[in-house]
């Protein structure tokens, strides 16, 4: 029998319903709403049987589910391109049990965090989705970036046929080394562009980028489409859907639970992609018991899961984890559209309020259905003393994102007593963030920079030092280009001719 086809459709409306391909390609609906399948399909699967598979049977699994429109040949092949050797470990996705949690690893891609994940494959739904709906228009990447994105966007899609990818960050809200990866990205069809602004700032204008209908015109008929990169963009999140999948079945494969046992996941997030891939795969079928959100001082998240006002009327603090310095949490309005029993008219007016007063506010029943959620947040003295904690007693590092959640773990354990056996999700390689992460551990490190510091935490930690870091303070920087967000059309405008 042949299997249905799963359609997508904006949270904000618009009757058209369309197929993951068209989905990927667009990035975002015509009426600037996020694609969301319009049913979460269950996993159907004997986890006892299926638990010692490997990641790439596993992805397939999972993402047919939402990709109903690519055959097994077209998924295996995207599939089989993402998850090869460019990964520094056999296994993907390694858990790490240390300090009596696990810590499910996802940084062992080209760019050592976890958009690798999802941005390794990316690139390849998209070229065969160009093929399915027979464009043949050459596809531009917009993507706005808080540090991590930005590189596995561009490390993805450098030099892929048929497409240019543009990735705008903030100049002064990355890490050195995160900006040092993007500046000296090679690649003929790869644009790395600063913005003189934060994170939001970035965000904001490629979304008014891809609402302007004029310009959007212009741009098609010089043979051009706009897509993302970002996870407003459906074939991004879906892939992120699986690691939770194999985060349960590693368990269950070493006997740390038994079938049908329930685990926690805390995630650190900004932009709420991450664990709203942990909520979908909740919804799939896999036993989850709490998803706990983990904030740093920005906490737009922790304050709406404990007031269920989503306010953005705050000063940005520019933290030691700066990929989660973002007040818009896009991915979020995925979750309303979900929590609103699919009331696409109600998610409009919520995301209406955010934009011209700043925040809106759910109502009683749709609070009542938050309860699968902690919401938290780390400061940064808390989230150094979590770094420092971690390596003294296990001499395990961890990177400041990855501190954030376990630091909001610890303080959820302490306000509920809940024992449930819990997975942090370790979203970046520590050496991202050497500065941050070896200052926290000894004081003494405050002398070295950035760079001087990569072969000081490889011989503290005695682990090698990543390929992708080796030798990036000697690469030449390629990129070169800053701009205010208001400029933000005209450099996209003069890369296109």
């Amino acid at each position: 029998m042949q299997k249905k086809n799963l359609y997508y459709q904006s949270t904000r409306g618009g009757n058209k319903k369309v197929l993951s391909a068209e989905a990927i390609i667009k990035g975002i609906a015509n009426d600037g709403g996020l694609f969301v399948p319009i049913t979460i399909p269950r996993l159907n699967q004997d986890f006892n049987k299926i638990k010692g598979i490997d990641y790439k049977t596993l992805a397939y699994i999972v993402m047919k589910e939402f990709f109903t429109d690519y055959h097994k040949d077209e998924l295996m092949y995207c599939i089989n391109q993402a998850y090869d050797k460019k990964f520094d470990t056999e296994f993907i996705a390694p858990l790490a049990k240390k300090m009596g949690v696990y810590f499910l690893e996802l940084f062992y891609g080209p760019t050592l965090a976890f958009k690798d994940m999802a941005l390794s494959i990316l690139p390849h739904f998209l070229k065969k989705a160009a093929q399915k709906l027979k464009l043949h228009k050459e596809i531009v990447i917009l993507t706005a970036t808080s540090g991590d994105t930005g590189k596995a966007a561009l490390q993805g899609f450098a030099d892929v046929e048929g497409t240019k990818i543009i990735v705008f960050f903030p100049c002064q809200g990355v890490s050195k080394i995160q900006e040092r990866q993007m500046l000296t990205q090679e690649g003929e069809n790869t644009f790395v562009i600063g913005i003189r602004g934060n994170f939001d700032d970035a965000q904001k204008g490629v979304k008014e980028i891809f609402e302007d209908i004029e310009f959007n015109k212009k741009i098609a008929e010089k043979n051009y489409i706009f897509s993302s990169a970002n996870s407003i963009n459906i074939g991004r999140l879906v892939p992120q859907i699986v690691y939770y999948f194999y985060a349960y079945l590693s368990m269950l494969g070493r006997g740390e639970i038994k079938k049908g046992e329930k685990i926690n996941i805390a995630v650190p997030t900004g932009n709420f992609g991450d664990i709203l891939a942990a909520y979908y795969a909740k919804e799939m079928g896999l036993s989850v018991n709490k998803l706990i959100c983990a904030s740093n001082e920005n906490k737009v998240l922790a304050d709406f899961f404990h007031t269920g006002i989503y306010d953005k009327r705050r000063e940005l603090v520019a933290t030691i984890s700066p990929s989660m310095d973002i007040l818009v949490s896009s991915n979020l309005e995925r979750l309303l559209w979900d929590i609103s029993d699919k009331d696409a008219k109600k998610v409009k007016e919520l995301m209406n309020s955010l934009r011209n007063k700043g925040f809106y506010q759910i109502d009683s029943v749709m609070k009542g259905r938050l309860k699968n959620f902690y919401g938290g947040f780390a400061s940064q003295e808390e989230c150094r003393q979590s770094i420092k904690e971690v390596f003294d007693e296990s001499k395990y590092l961890i990177d400041p994102h990855t501190a954030v959640a376990f630091s909001v773990y610890k303080k959820y354990v302490k306000e509920t007593q809940d024992k449930t056996k819990t997975v942090i999700v370790a979203t970046a390689s520590p050496f991202k963030f050497t500065k941050s992460v070896m200052e926290s551990i000894d004081n003494r490190y405050k002398e070295f920079d950035d760079f001087e510091l990569i072969k000081k935490m490889s011989y503290l930690a005695q682990i090698p030092i990543p390929k992708a870091v080796r030798d990036i303070k000697n690469k030449p920087i390629r990129h070169k280009i800053v701009c205010r967000k208001e400029e933000m059309k005209a450099k996209i405008a003069e890369i296109l001719k």
